[in-house]
């Protein structure tokens, strides 16, 4: 999302779709990068347990057992995109709180 602001002193007309005096804020607080990267390790362990556990259910299937130290290295390998996807959704989450009530209805 996009948020215009008008510069004090600045003329209303517009050139190219844009009005004159209003310039594109990017959405204050942290990037989605360091959110990501603040929250990674919670990611990674949280896809290390939830790896370990289904590899105690794989036998159902026969399939062979996970051990924790390869549940672990997938772990810290799942964890990057997912990690991301939630730092997304977070910073997504912060840009809606900060807006105005009427840009989300």
């Amino acid at each position: 999302m996009v948020v215009f602001r008008r510069l004090p002193g600045a003329s209303w007309g517009t050139a190219g779709g844009v009005p004159f005096g209003e310039a594109p804020v990017t959405p204050p607080g942290w990037p989605v990068w360091k959110i990501a990267l603040a929250l990674y390790p919670f990611g990674a362990g949280a896809a290390a347990i939830n790896l370990f556990f289904a590899g105690l259910i794989a036998p159902w299937f026969g399939l062979p057992v996970i051990p924790p130290v390869p549940a672990v290295i997938g772990g810290c390998v799942l964890g990057v995109p997912v990690t991301w996807f939630f730092a997304r959704h977070i910073r997504s989450l912060m840009t809606r709180a900060d807006a105005r009530p009427d840009d989300y209805g």
